[in-house]
């Protein structure tokens, strides 16, 4: 199988090329200003916010999966024009489109989401992710949105490394007791989407891990898995520091869970102490 990975030299991006290759498919993953460091990987230079681009790599490639993971928390036109700029050239070959969306697309005024629940983002990053959905199930019906929410590693997520640098004193700031997510483990993202590519499925689904923690709680796991001084992580509550974002969005996966062999673990599994 041939698959494209947009946004291939990011965090999820790598681990999605990375598993590709591993199960064997013809891989091509893009970057906009950094090359990914995976082996058996063809590399493309490619800006999303361009249609040209998107449609000239696509069509020439003819690929039969793109999965796109591209995004800017800041740049409306790489989250949401890019992604349908990515919907379009999918669709002009005939290829099977995944879309990585967000919880993001949700204000928490409910609280817990399903795949059903409809997006009500209160933030410019949330609403460009919202519009991206809108434009994808627009453009390529039978298209997989997958809704995710923090992505974790074994160390190399930006969320770990800002607990790292809060624990050592090298970063000021806190960690949100009343900010609650669901966090996912990197690899078991990567899994998920991989099979949602190889299925019939279409739509939205939900992507997350099972456990419902707050910031600071994951950074006290994070903290204790990897021998730091939990003590040290400075805590607070979001009104404290005039955050106005969505404060708890969990995403309820288990329809989606249902179709795959991936476990969907919980922040306290996999980030367990070995």
């Amino acid at each position: 199988m041939k698959v494209l990975v947009l946004g291939g030299s990011g965090f999820l991006g790598c681990e999605l090329a990375r598993r590709a290759v591993e199960a064997g498919h013809d891989v091509t993953a893009t970057y906009l200003n950094r090359l990914g460091e995976v082996d058996g990987v063809e590399w493309s230079l490619l800006d999303i916010r361009h249609r040209e681009e998107v449609v000239n790599l696509v069509g020439t490639l003819g690929p039969d999966v793109v999965i796109n993971t591209a995004y800017r928390q800041t740049d409306w036109i790489i989250t949401a024009d890019g992604a349908a700029h990515v919907a379009l050239a999918a669709s002009a070959v005939g290829a099977r489109l995944v879309h990585v969306s967000s919880d993001a697309v949700f204000s928490g005024a409910d609280v817990h989401y399903d795949e059903t629940s409809v997006p009500d983002p209160i933030t410019p990053y949330g609403a460009a992710k919202a519009a991206a959905e809108t434009a994808i199930r627009a453009i390529t019906p039978g298209a997989v949105i997958a809704r995710t929410s923090l992505i974790i590693g074994d160390g190399g997520s930006s969320h770990e490394a800002v607990v790292h640098a809060l624990a050592t004193g090298e970063r000021q700031g806190m960690l949100f007791t009343d900010m609650v997510r669901c966090p996912v483990h990197v690899a078991d993202l990567a899994a998920a989407l991989l099979e949602l590519a190889s299925s019939d499925l279409a739509g939205v689904h939900h992507i997350a891990g099972v456990d419902a923690v707050s910031r600071y709680e994951l950074g006290l796991l994070v903290a204790r898995r990897d021998g730091l001084d939990a003590d040290a992580l400075p805590s607070g509550r979001c009104a404290a520091a005039g955050f106005s974002g969505p404060l708890d969005v969990r995403l309820d996966c288990t329809a989606t869970q249902r179709h795959l062999r991936t476990k969907l673990r919980g922040a306290r599994e996999f980030l367990a102490p070995v």
